[in-house]
């Protein structure tokens, strides 16, 4: 089940708001569980199991490290917890990747591949585990408070706005909302009007701009002109997509209750590939420093080490996202250049003057966008064709292939998601100048902002009884 389906906005939401709303507070946690697990099982109802299994094994690790706490014990079912949870996602996410590398290894070597069992890989497993992890770390650091009964922590794990495709919660931000969170018409209210506003951006925008994307990575030989408007639109259909989906999960958390990290801050405005992971999936970013890039050392260790740890954490967050050698460069193209801002520091940045700003947020962009062709490539083949279409080794123009295949309503949907994209955060600079000055800034929110929200969530429910199935683009991470 996906949030831009009929199935879940007429049918599933209402009766699972109702049913919430109408039980006790204390049992709302096992509320939360049930419908969560129905939500999950719309898509397989055998892998439930395996996420309940993940469930009950991180609490009783939990258990088990408060229980021996200022022990060795202690410290002992921490690595045992955090072990299983990595060799469950292993196993899921990268047995099939394994098998593969390990074959075109024997076949270059002469020998015959090896046949095995394809594994299915399960929604929304690298969100939930990290959860997890992140949940057992923390209580051994006692940065958080263990849960004070099974159906809090299960609910927790298993939450279904953010369930498939994030934000990455941890518990220690959600254990007091647990314990005591306000259900209210502000709260629901504003939760509508963020879930409308990323319905919107899914359907109206990321749907509408993918079919450019797709048509343009399969081409063989794509000209420049072709091979920077599909880099250009698949740049465009991913925030949209990802953002959408971060905004309607933290809507629907509202409607419940709860207040989630917001997961995206205006990236494409970034000056560099620095400030550009402090706004995009921001609670990825933190998970990575705070679990792995500190532990690793951090900057404590001298300039080499941070490079390397900068590398090396970049590198596993790309591997995060997919097993496939094309999310391993990804990484890797953003770990050396995060490396090498490092080194020859960036902070100037924030104090240039406008038309430079402008040119190390193009710039920064430029980098964005090379990267997103080696994420988005289905392997690194696919990938260096689109870099070579860029180069202009494939000659300049648009072909007529794709001049007759895609549509002026793809185009305009692209052109209006860019300016948009770049007007947002010009709009919400001016409201809190305005603020800061005195100024009355509601009717800018009142009067246009959420009535367009209203007016954009309507078109995109008539347009979604148009459309094929279009799930969103992080269910396969």
């Amino acid at each position: 089940m996906v949030f831009s389906s009929g199935i879940f906005l007429f049918a599933f939401l209402p009766l699972f708001l109702t049913v919430y709303y109408l039980t006790p507070y204390r049992f709302k946690s096992i509320t939360i569980l049930v419908g969560s697990y129905v939500f999950y099982a719309w898509w397989r109802v055998d892998f439930v199991l395996l996420f309940a299994g993940v469930t009950l094994w991180n609490h009783i690790m939990a258990k088990m490290i408060c229980r021996y706490d200022g022990t060795n014990l202690s410290k002992r079912f921490l690595i045992l917890g955090v072990v299983g949870n990595l060799l469950t996602l292993g196993f899921f996410k990268y047995f099939n990747f394994g098998v593969d590398s390990f074959n075109m290894a024997l076949e270059a070597a002469g020998f015959n591949p090896i046949s095995a069992m394809q594994i299915i890989l399960p929604i929304g497993i690298s969100f939930y585990i990290f959860q997890a992890i992140s949940f057992l770390i923390d209580v051994y650091r006692k940065d958080a408070p263990p849960a004070k009964n099974f159906w809090d922590f299960a609910a927790f794990i298993s939450l279904f706005p953010q369930l498939i495709a994030g934000p990455v919660l941890r518990y220690k931000d959600l254990a007091g909302q647990f314990e005591n969170r306000v259900h209210n018409m502000d709260f629901f209210s504003e939760g509508a009007y963020r879930f409308m506003a990323g319905f919107a951006m899914k359907v109206l925008i990321a749907d509408s701009v993918a079919p450019i994307a797709d048509r343009i990575f399969a081409l063989d030989n794509p000209t420049m002109a072709e091979a920077w408007l599909g880099a250009i639109a698949y740049t465009i259909q991913l925030f949209f997509d990802f953002a959408g989906y971060s905004s309607m999960a933290i809507g629907l958390g509202l409607m419940m209750g709860f207040r989630f990290i917001e997961n995206f801050n205006n990236p494409y405005i970034s000056k560099s590939i620095t400030e550009f992971w402090q706004r995009w999936h921001i609670s990825l970013s933190t998970w990575l420093k705070d679990y792995l890039y500190i532990p690793l050392g951090g900057n404590r260790k001298g300039k080499i080490r941070t490079y390397v740890n900068l590398l090396i954490t970049m590198v596993l967050g790309g591997l995060w996202h997919g097993a496939n050698w094309t999310f391993v460069l990804w990484g890797a193209w953003h770990g050396v250049i995060l490396a090498i801002e490092r080194a020859v520091g960036i902070k100037k940045r924030e104090s240039a003057v406008a038309v430079v700003k402008v040119c190390y947020i193009a710039f920064t962009m430029v980098l964005v966008i090379i990267g997103w062709v080696m994420f988005r490539a289905e392997n690194v083949s696919s990938a260096l064709q689109i870099y070579e279409g860029m180069l202009g080794f494939n000659g300049f123009g648009m072909s007529e292939r794709i001049i007759v295949d895609i549509t002026g309503f793809s185009l305009m949907v692209l052109a209006l998601a860019i300016a948009f994209t770049y007007i947002r955060p010009w709009f919400f600079d001016f409201r809190e100048k305005a603020k800061r000055k005195g100024m009355k800034t509601k009717g800018y929110r009142i009067w246009w902002v959420e009535l367009s929200v209203i007016i954009l969530f309507i078109l995109a429910v008539t347009r979604l009884a148009e459309q094929n199935y279009s799930p969103f683009l992080y269910f396969q991470f």
